[in-house]
């Protein structure tokens, strides 16, 4: 039932799928997101590049859909196993999730940003890349331009990798904001383009520590965002040498770390 004023009238409408997605690594559960299906394989590429499990394509050697089925006996899509590749360390599993390297395992401040600082195979403080106002002005117009099932639901978050010209390279959309970067970077590990070095990972929402801490791990230099960052996201960009900006809006934003990357104008 749609309400505006006092007109009232009925009609369907289109909200955004959510389902549970399990992780398993040989068979053992590793963690359950809720997610907007599609992309299902990029997105655990990506969790498993973010928390520091595998660092190239190589080290994943098998994934595939397990077999499992709703009330009416169709396939629900919505458990993938991993295998990872011979030597490839598998974690503590008796952990369920809660790698040092998130920020949903309650671990926070100091000790989080060691660990991530450890654990991230990339040194994002040394990547060169720079970018101008201009450029960054104009990546949420293309990212929101870009979201064709936020167009039909109104509910979904995206994400979009760019180059430092601006050109967008990857966007996944879902209804969690570390979902559609975990997709982002998993495409990244896919193609064998980890790093991610010379680009801009912009974000629709807020920048929090966790998304951060994706952006470190893929050795991205650049996160931008349309709200508001965390302090911890800003203490973990200081300290790593990446660039965050935050209430990126048409022509205004705030530069919270890593100001050197940023070129005032268009050129």
């Amino acid at each position: 039932m749609r309400i505006d004023g006092e007109s009232v009238r009925r009609r369907l409408d289109t909200v955004a799928a959510e389902e549970p997605l399990e992780i398993r690594l040989d068979g053992t559960p590793l963690s359950i997101t809720m997610r907007t299906p599609g992309d299902d394989f990029d997105l655990v590429h990506g969790f498993l590049a973010t928390e520091g499990i595998v660092a190239e394509l190589e080290s994943v050697r098998t994934m595939r859909y397990c077999s499992g089925t709703d009330d009416e006996g169709k396939q629900t899509y919505n458990v993938i196993d991993v295998a990872l590749a011979e030597g490839v360390v598998t974690p503590d599993l008796s952990l369920q999730r809660n790698f040092y390297t998130t920020s949903s395992c309650g671990v926070c401040g100091k000790a989080s940003i060691d660990a991530i600082r450890t654990l991230s195979a990339y040194d994002v403080a040394a990547d060169p890349t720079t970018v101008t106002s201009t450029v960054l002005s104009g990546l949420p117009d293309t990212l929101r331009e870009q979201q064709r099932v936020f167009d039909r639901t109104g509910g979904l978050h995206a994400a979009g990798l760019f180059t430092a010209a601006g050109e967008l390279v990857c966007l996944r959309e879902d209804v969690g904001r570390h979902n559609a970067v975990d997709k982002v970077i998993g495409w990244a590990l896919r193609e064998d383009k980890l790093p991610l070095t010379s680009c801009v990972l912009m974000v629709s929402g807020r920048a929090s520590f966790e998304l951060a801490q994706k952006a470190v791990m893929a050795g991205i230099p650049v996160l931008a965002a349309v709200s508001a960052p965390s302090s911890l996201a800003v203490e973990l960009a200081a300290e790593s040498g990446m660039t965050l900006v935050g209430f990126l809006r048409g022509q205004s934003m705030n530069v919270y770390a890593g100001d050197q990357r940023v070129r005032i104008g268009a050129s």
